[in-house]
């Protein structure tokens, strides 16, 4: 599969960030639920006026519930169309869209440029507070509350177990063709001066509620339900454990996508589209 724009066409990139508290997830759904995706490629539509729907490739699908604060997309758009609106499209697309969606940059894409396929990593931060008291009511949509004092060292050092390149089988949930082999990059904790805990997940990519699951295992692991060895033990198992708590959507923001220098763009997008192998497994498909 090539990363070439046909030609007559101009590849965009898209920043964005969004409050996922009502949408239906990123990707359009055939059954009309409110998504992220639709809302932009409609909003498109009408500031180009056009009658045909321009596609969106994004770097990272979230679920429903879900934020983002530095998500990326890329649509592809007819020469004459990105001549005509780029120098007016951004404030043009700030007025039509609702405003819990905000695309912050537009630029036409270096050559090679993919938003899913070129990502080297991913970084997420699930935030949660074990306050007695609760959530702050103006942060209840972005921060989860859990009843029961968490240790941060205790979940750091469960932690160190996960990360590296598995098969993060037992934390994901499973879609049929797709892998579950990950390399998770970073995975840590800090408790702020606010008492907000804050998880800091970085991979190359993620699969289906693996950052959500992850987190339910280790704050198992911070309020003493387990042991600190037991999140890696589940991961050795390879298989999905009915133990691990899935937390909720709402404490889940993507804040950052990472890519290579321009020239390693293309390169990277092929390697990401590789079949993925660990030592005495069947080949699985690269990516996302």
């Amino acid at each position: 599969m090539s990363d070439e724009v046909e030609p007559g066409l101009v590849r965009a990139r898209l920043d964005l960030s969004y409050d996922g508290k009502d949408f239906s997830g990123w990707a359009k759904q055939p059954s009309g639920r409110r998504t992220v995706q639709g809302e932009i490629e409609a909003a498109l539509r009408t500031v180009t006026r056009s009658a045909q729907t321009y596609d969106l490739t994004v770097a990272g699908r979230t679920d429903a519930g879900v934020h983002a604060r530095g998500q990326v997309a890329h649509v592809d758009l007819p020469e004459d169309v990105w001549a005509e609106h780029r120098e007016k499209l951004l404030r043009r697309l700030a007025g039509r869209l609702p405003h819990d969606i905000r695309i912050w940059r537009v630029a036409e894409a270096p050559s090679g440029f993919n938003a899913r396929f070129s990502a080297i990593w991913r970084r997420y931060a699930y935030r949660v507070t074990d306050n007695p008291g609760g959530v702050d009511p103006l942060l209840r949509g972005h921060v989860l509350w859990h009843d029961w004092e968490l240790d941060v060292e205790a979940m750091n050092a469960a932690s160190t177990a996960l990360l590296g390149e598995h098969d993060f089988a037992a934390y994901c949930k499973k879609r049929e063709g797709a892998t579950t082999i990950r390399t998770l990059q970073q995975l840590s904790w800090v408790r702020g001066e606010d008492g907000i805990v804050t998880a800091t997940v970085r991979a190359d990519a993620f699969c289906h509620n693996m950052v959500r699951s992850l987190v339910g295992a280790l704050l198992y692991v911070g309020d003493g339900h387990r042991g600190v060895e037991w999140p890696g033990k589940v991961l050795a198992a390879a298989v999905r454990d009915s133990s691990v708590h899935v937390v909720k959507p709402h404490g889940l923001t993507l804040e950052e996508v990472g890519y290579p220098a321009d020239e390693l763009l293309a390169a990277r997008s092929r390697e990401a589209r590789n079949m993925r192998t660990l030592p005495g497994r069947e080949e699985s498909p690269g990516c996302c």
